[in-house]
């Protein structure tokens, strides 16, 4: 049964190392707790399985790359969400999770499938091939929408994610991929960089912006992914 005195987080991270789940996550627990939740950290999905354990919680915060996702821990996910849990987080520990699971796609609303690398001139076999400039831009809704509501357009460095996503998404911000000789893409590609979905009466919010600490610390991409826990949560 839920405490009517506290809040509680469930920060529930692992998978791939380069996207950094534990120093990305340590980022934000302080400021989790400083806004009076009581955080708690699993290694594994095997928490969603656990009804009562959902029950208690708030928020999840996610940060799993990859890795897959066992049917029963994913049907306790989604149950818990329609139930109103909040589910949030970025980059891959989100959009790029258990690609074993429709379902898990279908309740997140968006899937990792590329980020497309700098000019091939400017490349030099390197996993900084990857960080590329590009722009986060703030749309119409998100302008007005107290996750990203006075915060302008802004630039990044990093990974630029190139995701399959569905109209049900509310998209906050979007980016634009442009098309490069040796691209197989003939145009421009715009596709959601942040967005917010409900499930059942649960609040899902994601910010592709991610890749690693630098990039948490960016003040914009802080502000939206501090904002968007809040948001999300029970």
């Amino acid at each position: 049964m839920r405490s009517l005195n506290a809040k509680k987080a469930l920060v529930v991270r692992g998978g791939w190392e380069g996207h950094f789940p534990v120093e990305t996550t340590d980022v934000l627990i302080p400021f989790l707790e400083e806004r009076g939740y009581r955080v708690e950290v699993s290694e594994s999905t095997r928490v969603y399985a656990d009804p009562r354990a959902m029950a208690e919680t708030d928020l999840v915060l996610q940060c799993i790359t990859m890795s897959s996702i066992e049917d029963d821990a994913m049907r306790g996910l989604d149950a818990a969400v329609r139930a109103g849990l909040g589910f949030a987080g970025w980059h891959g520990g989100v959009v790029d999770s258990f690609r074993n699971s429709a379902e898990y796609l279908h309740l997140v609303g968006g899937q990792f499938v590329a980020h497309p690398q700098k000019p091939v001139e400017r490349r030099a076999g390197v996993s900084s091939d990857n960080l590329v400039h590009h722009s986060i831009d703030i749309t119409e809704r998100g302008s007005t929408h107290p996750i990203t509501e006075g915060i302008e357009s802004f630039a990044l460095t990093t990974e630029q994610y190139w995701v399959l996503t569905d109209e049900y998404n509310e998209v906050l911000a979007t980016t634009t991929h442009p098309s490069k000789p040796g691209d197989p893409w003939g145009r421009t590609v715009t596709c959601p960089a942040i967005w917010t979905r409900t499930w059942g009466e649960g609040r899902v919010f994601v910010a592709t912006p991610g890749h690693d600490p630098s990039v948490l610390a960016d003040d914009n991409v802080r502000t939206i992914v501090e904002r968007g826990l809040l948001w999300a949560s029970r």
